[in-house]
């Protein structure tokens, strides 16, 4: 059983959260999220804490128990510090560089590769000999998730030298090349 819906989350002083039926907003420094949730499991709001809880001990209602209190936590989160993930673009010639908002990848093809930034996303570049670094920041960590693996599936890294985007700290399994006999 997962203890994660049973936790508290402590609001920080600097955010505002309303709940109206089952449709809550949080408002922060950074932004403002609005999610509707489920209707089963059952959100308290008091002073700085927010309480989940469950009405029956049904397997659905156990799971959307802790979904509802991981996505509450992270709308708290995102609104008070934000979310970021970083990408590794490794490969000899390959370059990353910001026009404006957008992204632009040259990565090997005969073309370059441009990427529009969602609303609410912004990216950073820190270019290297050996490697660039992305950086896609936000306050959903849904949608900030969501265009990095949009970003990474331009050119996954291939097993046999590595090359390609990679999350950082992603681990790529290499396979061995031919042999001569």
């Amino acid at each position: 059983m997962s203890r994660v819906g049973l936790k508290p989350i402590n609001v920080p002083d600097n955010v505002n959260v309303t709940l109206e039926g089952t449709v809550i907003t949080v408002k922060g420094p950074k932004g403002e999220l609005t999610r509707e949730l489920h209707e089963r499991p059952k959100v308290e709001l008091n002073e700085n804490v927010i309480n989940v809880s469950r009405t029956s001990d049904s397997q659905t209602d156990k799971s959307l128990h802790g979904l509802t209190r991981s996505l509450i936590f992270n709308m708290v989160e995102g609104v008070s510090n934000g979310f970021e993930k970083t990408l590794e673009v490794i490969g000899l010639g390959y370059r990353v560089e910001l026009k404006g908002k957008n992204l632009v990848l040259n990565i090997g093809f005969s073309h370059p590769v441009n990427i529009d930034p969602i609303d609410g996303i912004d990216f950073e570049v820190e270019s290297d000999r050996e490697k660039s670094t992305i950086k896609v920041k936000g306050i959903d960590k849904e949608i900030v998730g969501w265009v990095a693996s949009e970003i990474r599936r331009v050119k996954p890294p291939e097993p046999y030298k590595g090359k390609g985007i990679r999350y950082a700290g992603e681990s790529v399994r290499k396979k061995v090349g031919k042999t001569a006999v």
